[in-house]
């Protein structure tokens, strides 16, 4: 069994917590897609969704399912998305398709929080899938310097800009003990947008698709 088989798996098990008449959040990346792909055989449920990145938005849209602006709706039911990495507390690093920020919004506009992932994401410890943070483009030198002091190597994300307009960087060999501190102290930085740690606003069930069906954690 391959990981996008289980990738698909945990995608279709999220399917069990989507509500009839709710407008859910959708995150962005291969299994935020196939929970997408998934979704379009029960559209006929749902109110609608709020999409975290412009490519989600244009996936549902082909699907005929419908996309709304965060601003017109109130609280969101549900957000379901992927993540790089989770620990066993379900605090997760995202960011590796760059969307984190709009992600980490729409997570923080949602009742409840699903993350799919295959059974490869879980870890001990986070931070060797390096940490993605947001910055605008002009604190960019600034944003790298303060990260060295905080132990990583930030790496520019070449040729990439963000939803938003800004750039990534991505920052290799953190080990992050402490996910909720180190998650305020770089949202601290100033120039940093957002950090790729979703600590503060963990995830609330980690559907794990692995080679013996779904598991879950809580």
């Amino acid at each position: 069994m391959t990981p996008d088989d289980m990738k698909k798996m945990a995608a279709q098990a999220a399917l069990d917590y989507v509500g009839t008449g709710t407008v859910i959040g959708i995150g962005t990346g291969s299994t935020a897609n196939h929970f997408i792909d998934s979704l379009a055989a029960i559209k006929h449920r749902i109110d609608g969704t709020v999409a975290s990145s412009e490519a989600s938005a244009k996936r549902l849209k082909a699907h005929g399912i419908p996309v709304l602006e965060l601003n017109s709706v109130d609280e969101l039911s549900l957000y379901i998305d992927g993540a790089d990495e989770s620990n066993r507390h379900l605090h997760l690093i995202k960011g590796g398709g760059g969307a984190l920020t709009r992600e980490k919004i729409v997570a923080a506009a949602s009742r409840k929080f699903i993350c799919i992932a295959d059974e490869s994401k879980l870890v001990d410890i986070l931070g060797t899938f390096p940490l993605p943070v947001e910055v605008i483009p002009m604190a960019r030198s600034y944003v790298a310097r303060e990260l060295v002091k905080h132990g990583g190597q930030p790496v520019y994300r070449e040729g990439f800009t963000t939803d938003n307009g800004n750039i990534i960087l991505d920052v290799h060999n953190m080990q992050i003990m402490e996910p909720v501190r180190l998650e305020e102290e770089l949202n601290n930085i100033a120039g940093v947008v957002t950090v790729g740690i979703f600590a503060r606003r963990p995830a609330d069930v980690l559907l794990l698709g692995t080679r013996d069906g779904v598991k879950t954690l809580t």
